[in-house]
């Protein structure tokens, strides 16, 4: 079971890191509960200890956090970093999913329930 980490999520993460001073923090990734399409991604720098049951994996210096359950609907997932007309962000790219929304930060799994809503216009 993994996360992974393309080039250009580590670079930039490292690069936002260092601009925060939290060279010693890891990316937490996380599942919750919500969305237009039931599940919904977060990330956050953690800068404290892991917590008890996370998972952590480390990819060119930069570690990711996670919990067991959000691991279950994200594994294999990579987190990349895109650009685009409007700017730039992180990016989850899920195997796992079999419905997203066009907001791309809503999710659906086998099993997971939800439907797609009101926040993309019902794509």
């Amino acid at each position: 079971m993994s996360i992974t980490l393309t080039q250009k999520a580590v670079a930039e993460l490292k690069e936002f890191m260092s601009s925060q001073e939290k060279t010693n923090a890891a990316l937490r990734v996380w599942v919750a509960g919500g969305g237009c399409s039931g599940l919904s991604y977060g990330m956050a720098l953690d800068d404290g200890e892991p917590e008890e049951g996370d998972n952590i994996f480390e990819q060119d210096g930069v570690k990711v956090y996670v919990d067991p359950l959000s691991l279950e609907y994200m594994d294999g997932s990579t987190v990349d970093f895109v650009e685009d007309a409007l700017g730039g962000g992180f990016k989850i790219d899920n195997p796992k999913a079999v419905q997203s929304c066009g907001c791309g930060s809503s999710f659906q799994t086998e099993g997971s329930g939800g439907g797609c809503g009101n926040c993309c216009g019902g794509r």
